[in-house]
């Protein structure tokens, strides 16, 4: 039996319907934050990430799926978003904007060949926001308020915010080199993979996670001790708006994130109450990160997280609290084995934008009743036969649709009818009149007897007085007999 990859999962059921609402919540949300929605290639030159994501980090010299394709190509699937999108915003002129700010989010599945572990894949679905055009400090806070409103609309609670910063190109080559001088003496205690980051990127050593444990780890330099004037007030200003808008954070200098891109601003996000999940989210500024692709400055800004990893722990920790949500709208039931003229009426459903489901399976087996006695108790509990009740139903709603400029042929259609004949006659029993007369009686130059109008009057009321009289006695009852699942999602 073929299986899947390593590394890969099967999404179904329960859990299908529990993650599509992460999908759903974040595209509400970033609609409030009036970000665009942005799609890039799940494989890209190799060069792109190779360059940008940089050649020192585990991803790109260990975890990146690259190969050769029949153009002899180099390209490689995409481990992360960012460069992609970057990629894309300078290659469709996007800064050509006349605003001058660029705002996106994507959602995707990215790939990274690593140990499959809990919550850790090989096919994983990343969400991401990026920024570009601007260094103002306040998109940083922005940009750190995301994650923590998405956290906030799940339900979760204890989210504790780590920012730091790298500084400005300026600074930023001050501390390599002080990292370079500190951590000359100590290359012998350090990994083999270390030794290899001291000659191209010595920040990659404080993100190891074999030596960080290293007394020489935890008394290497901090960032914040070499920061110039623009970089200090850059800083202070994202905690400041912070401060503002009421996030709680903790300036952690030990972050420096695994990508080399990123400059001035980093930021992890984590759950108080579950330091064993790790961060949930994270990002930064990379203020040159476009400078590998094109001469233009353009400065960025943003944030990334693993909604696969977010999604499988939280499941499994019991923190996404859910109840299904019933999609169906309508539900077409037939009373005999014949259900073809269930599948008619729920055609011309479906055809009007109304969800609609069709049971297959009669209502008596629905529950365990016999036929007989469901319509019996029917008629005894609600004064109408199921039949009355389905074409009062019907005709009730098809009233609203009289307001529409559509034919009563059109209008009996929509409410399940396939016979205009059938439809005048069912109408007019209920209603006392056909309803060509209706159509008139809603014309303020209509020329209706008293009759007639009283007739149409008084039918109406009775049919809305039945109608709320059986809609509040179907609420007030329990289910007996089958589990019934509550309709709402995320409590």
């Amino acid at each position: 039996m073929i299986q899947k990859p390593k590394g890969t999962y099967d999404l179904y059921g329960d859990s299908a319907k529990k993650y599509k609402k992460l999908e759903e919540i974040l595209t509400t949300l970033m609609e409030k934050y009036n970000y665009n929605y942005i799609k890039t290639p799940l494989f890209e030159a190799s060069e792109l990430f190779h360059r940008g994501v940089g050649e020192t980090s585990d991803i790109v010299s260990k975890e990146t799926y690259d190969f050769v394709d029949r153009g002899n190509r180099n390209m490689t699937l995409r481990p992360e978003g960012t460069a992609g999108v970057v990629r894309s915003f300078i290659e469709n002129k996007m800064y050509a904007d006349p605003l001058g700010l660029t705002k996106v989010w994507y959602m995707g599945p990215m790939y990274r060949y690593e140990r499959p572990q809990s919550g850790r894949f090989r096919e994983f679905i990343q969400y991401g926001v990026e920024v570009f055009g601007s260094n103002d400090p306040m998109l940083d806070a922005e940009i750190i308020s995301i994650p923590v409103n998405f956290f906030k609309m799940l339900g979760l609670k204890g989210i504790k915010v780590n920012v730091n910063t790298l500084g400005d190109v300026e600074s930023h080559n001050k501390y390599r080199e002080a990292l370079i001088e500190y951590f000359k003496p100590h290359l012998d205690e350090l990994c083999e993979d270390c030794k290899k980051r001291y000659e191209k990127n010595p920040l990659r050593i404080l993100d190891c996670k074999v030596d960080h444990d290293l007394e020489c780890m935890k008394k290497a330099p901090k960032t914040i001790e070499y920061l110039n004037e623009t970089s200090k007030n850059h800083f202070d200003s994202v905690l400041k708006y912070l401060d503002e808008i009421g996030i709680a954070y903790e300036v952690n200098t030990s972050i420096v994130r695994g990508l080399d891109y990123y400059t001035g601003t980093v930021y992890e996000t984590f759950l108080k109450n579950h330091r064993e999940i790790g961060s949930i989210c994270s990002g930064g500024r990379y203020e040159n990160l476009a400078d590998f692709y094109t001469n233009k400055k353009l400065p960025g800004v943003g944030i990334s997280i693993g909604l696969t990893r977010l999604f499988d722990q939280l499941d499994n920790l019991g923190l996404l609290k859910y109840e299904e949500k019933s999609i169906t709208k309508v539900l077409v039931v037939s009373m005999d084995e014949d259900v073809s003229k269930c599948f008619e009426i729920a055609t011309i459903l479906r055809n009007n934008n109304i969800n609609t489901e069709i049971t297959i399976i009669n209502l008596s087996n629905i529950f365990s009743y016999d036929k007989t006695y469901i319509m019996k108790k029917f008629k005894k509990e609600l004064g109408i036969t199921i039949k009355e009740y389905i074409n009062n139903k019907r005709i009730l709603n098809s009233l609203t649709n009289y307001s529409l400029n559509i034919s009563i042929l059109r209008i009996s259609l929509l409410n399940g009818y396939n016979s205009i004949e059938y439809y005048s006659e069912i109408f007019k029993n209920i209603i006392g009149v056909s309803p060509r007369i209706y159509k008139k009686f809603l014309s303020p130059l209509n020329n209706l007897s008293i009759e007639e109008k009283n007739t149409i009057r008084n039918s109406i009321s009775k049919l809305v007085s039945s109608e709320t009289k059986i809609q509040k006695y179907l609420n007030n009852q329990k289910p007996k007999v089958m589990p019934v699942r509550k309709l709402s999602i995320f409590k």
